[in-house]
């Protein structure tokens, strides 16, 4: 199955959840999800702020949470007013 998101919205793969500093996994009911990840498809509309690659932050609450194709992804349907800002290094 292949997401394509329509119009201005992007489609998200989260960032992977980090080890605490005693390098233990957290479960995820004990730590709070990572509010950026990296944009893996944009939508149609030509006037897009945002391009493929591009690392973004966004809120908490943000987008519609949805299943990669491997089941295993976390991916995150955005409107593009919902991203914060894009992360440059």
């Amino acid at each position: 199955m292949k997401i394509q998101p329509l119009g201005k919205r992007v489609l998200i793969r989260r960032a992977k959840h980090k080890t605490s500093q005693g390098g233990i996994l957290l479960p995820d009911t004990a730590t709070e999800r990572p509010k950026q990840g990296e944009v893996i498809a944009c939508g149609n509309d030509k006037e897009l702020e945002v391009k493929l690659g591009d690392i973004v932050l966004f809120g908490s609450y943000s987008g519609v949470e949805v299943k990669g194709e491997d089941g295993d992804q976390e991916l995150l349907i955005l409107n593009e007013d919902e991203i914060l800002a894009v992360i440059e290094e």
